[in-house]
């Protein structure tokens, strides 16, 4: 496998473990390898969106508690 691919599954790995409360994340490389470089970036750009979705979701949610000035 290319450094590169193993970069970009370390890199989703990452993100899977960022959410906070989430379980640790392992990824098996072998799991993965038969995919392209373009595939795994898709990956991680669909991941990202997720999370700048929950991030909005949540501050959509924490603003009702907002006290009006």
């Amino acid at each position: 496998m290319s450094e590169g691919k193993q970069l970009l599954i370390t890199d989703i790995e990452k993100l899977l473990n960022s959410y906070e409360g989430g379980s640790i994340t392992h990824i098996d490389p072998s799991m993965l390898e038969f995919m392209d470089e373009g595939t795994l970036k898709s990956i991680i750009d669909s991941l990202l969106r997720q999370k700048e979705n929950v991030n909005e979701s949540n501050l959509e949610w924490l603003e009702q508690f907002k006290k009006d000035s």
